[in-house]
């Protein structure tokens, strides 16, 4: 029997190959899978040793933080400014209030939103603002703020109606209603009342700290407030400006109020009663016209203003809103209407001499009957009509107003005498008026002349000061209080517009019987047979005053009018000063004091004397 072949080599040695071929994947892929794994541990340790850090932070370092903007995310604050204290005069009488006006608030954290975009384009287009002029409105504030950026404000019934109607294509704004500030009288006493504007950064930091220390417990100004920038909002604005309320609301996520948490009602401003008399200030608004100048009327007994008008001005209710191109030209017109020339300084002219008169009486060189003979000119000044007026005395002097009779009192006084008196009638420096950027006026001494110009005082300077010349400068304030001088009896007034301003009683000055007695006839003979004649008339009290007329080359003259009335018992003394005017101060001042003092006693009559017994 055939024996069966051996199986082939091959065969043989397939079999131990096809038990490994079989085996050795296995092997394989549990190693690659140890290796992956062991990767994969290092990446997990690696990240989770990143991460851990980072949750460290978020939670335990910055936990309460990031609690705080999940909430602010949700919680809001919709603040409510208060109404400002109304502004009135002595008799109680309106001249600024708040009315109520919608405006456009929107939360700085809105501007984040994936919405935002679109929200932008429709607000551009209702708002008439450029998306570069809205985005800086929005972030005035912290992005992260819970209180609200105004981007406009005064909105048009229109605009009000076209944002409704697109609310809910709109994130993150909210429409409420503020406070606008409204002068009934337009521009009348502009620079007594001011106007409010937006606090700037340098307000907010100087006004907070002045707040800090003066009363802790009161809330901060911030950004977005509506403050004083001028005039008596200005200067009372802690009076006027309330406290903030505000509504604390749930939110969703496109910044719509879901609930309202909690309210506190805004407080509004106290009212500020000042001591202008509204139809004195009509008066010397209307006496001015359309000419630069000023008119101050006070009361000498006590140095409250009635009236304070300066021209050009400028209408406040303008700022309360946005003022318009034809409202922006018309300011641009005008020669620095934001000045108010009641508080700056100007050449007096010849109303100076009342207080070189003073200081002449006063010296001891000159007696109340002492008579000069007057020129032409003296060291190198002339008087006014070419020829002067012969041998007179004070009161003559005082009504032709005589530069040369009073140059030679200055001379012979000496430069100093009058010098010490100015300042002690308060020339040189603020009367402390409740207002802001009162300037000091000035006047010259031999030092100051050495010192400024490197020469020597000369006779002639003495002279021009004597006459309210050269560099001179009086406020037409400072004037009124110097008039108020021979009207209360020698004292110095303090003058002001609220009785909270008043800095006690008036200073006396100490002055001669007689002295007073030369200023009042002096000044009275001024309106019955002067350069005042304008005063002269039945429709007021007998009144008492001086002129005058100051060079101001190359332009025209200044013009001044200062008076007191009734001459017995003066009631008020009113300034009356045209800025290059052209003129003379008795022909064109002096008709503006008489308009002035019609009013007052139009308004403000006198009580008829008893009727004599039968």
């Amino acid at each position: 029997m055939p024996l069966l072949p051996d199986p082939p080599m091959v065969l043989q040695q397939q079999a131990p190959q096809s038990q490994k071929y079989r085996i050795a994947p296995d092997r394989q892929l549990g190693r690659e899978n140890s290796r992956t794994a062991v990767v994969l541990g290092f990446v997990t340790l690696l990240l989770f040793g990143l991460i851990l850090p980072r949750l460290v932070m978020l939670q335990l370092i910055e936990g309460s933080r990031n609690q705080e903007l999940a909430e602010e995310n949700r919680i809001r604050v919709i603040p409510e400014a208060p109404e400002r204290g109304k502004i009135l005069d002595r008799k109680g009488r309106l001249l600024a209030n708040s009315e109520f006006n919608y405006s456009l608030f929107v939360w700085p954290g809105a501007a984040e939103e994936p919405e935002w975009p679109q929200t932008l384009a429709i607000l551009s287009r209702v708002l008439h603002l450029t998306p570069p002029d809205l985005m800086a409105k929005v972030r005035q504030g912290d992005g992260y703020s819970q209180y609200l950026s105004r981007v406009a404000k005064n909105l048009s019934f229109s605009q009000v109606v076209a944002l409704a109607e697109r609310r809910n294509d709109l994130v993150g704004i909210h429409i409420g209603k503020e406070p606008v500030r409204v002068y009934p009288h337009g521009d009348l006493a502009a620079h007594v009342l001011g106007y409010i504007g937006e606090i700037n950064e340098q307000q907010l930091d100087r006004w907070n700290q002045d707040l800090a220390a003066a009363n802790p417990s009161e809330q901060a100004y911030r950004l977005g407030d509506l403050v004083g920038q001028l005039g008596v909002e200005y200067t009372h604005d802690r009076t006027l400006h309330g406290q903030w309320g505000g509504e604390q609301v749930e939110v969703n996520g496109s910044g719509q109020v879901v609930r309202i948490l909690g309210e506190k009602p805004a407080r509004a401003g106290q009212s500020l009663t000042l001591t202008l008399d509204l139809d004195v200030q009509k008066a010397a608004e209307k006496a001015l016209a359309d000419k630069q100048g000023a008119i101050v009327a006070l009361d000498p007994r006590t140095g409250a203003v009635l009236a304070m008008a300066s021209k050009p001005a400028f209408n406040p209710n303008w700022f309360s809103k946005s003022m318009s191109e034809a409202e922006w030209k018309a300011l641009q017109g005008q020669t620095f209407p934001f000045v108010n020339r009641a508080t700056q300084g100007f050449p007096p002219a010849s109303t100076f001499k009342v207080i070189t008169a003073i200081a002449g009486l006063e010296s001891g060189t000159f007696q109340p009957n002492s008579i000069l003979m007057t020129y032409p000119a003296v060291h190198g000044v002339s008087d006014w009509n070419g020829a002067g007026f012969g041998p007179i005395g004070f009161v003559t002097a005082l009504q032709w107003s005589s530069n040369t009779f009073f140059g030679q009192v200055a001379v012979r006084s000496k430069p100093e005498t009058v010098i010490q008196w100015a300042k002690k009638l308060g020339v040189g420096e603020p009367t402390g008026i409740d207002l802001p950027g009162e300037a000091a006026g000035f006047i010259p001494t031999p030092a100051w002349k050495e010192a400024t110009l490197g020469v020597q005082w000369f006779p002639a300077d003495s002279v021009m000061i004597a006459i309210g010349q050269g560099a001179v400068q009086m406020t037409p304030l400072q004037s009124a209080v110097v008039f108020a001088v021979p009207a209360n009896g020698g004292y110095r007034i303090r003058p002001h517009l609220t009785d909270s301003a008043a800095q006690g009683p008036p200073l006396p000055l100490h002055l001669k019987p007689s002295t007073l007695a030369v200023l009042r006839q002096g000044m009275r003979a001024v309106v019955t047979g002067g350069t005042g004649p304008a005063l002269n008339v039945p429709t007021i009290p007998p009144a008492a005053g001086k002129s005058g007329t100051g060079e101001d080359p190359p332009r025209r003259s200044h013009t001044w009018f200062g008076a007191f009335a009734p001459y017995d018992q003066p009631e008020i003394v009113v300034v009356a000063f045209g800025e290059n005017t052209g003129g003379g101060g008795g022909s064109v001042a002096g008709p503006m004091t008489l308009q002035v003092l019609e009013a007052y006693f139009k308004h403000n009559p006198r009580p008829l004397p008893p009727a004599d017994p039968q």
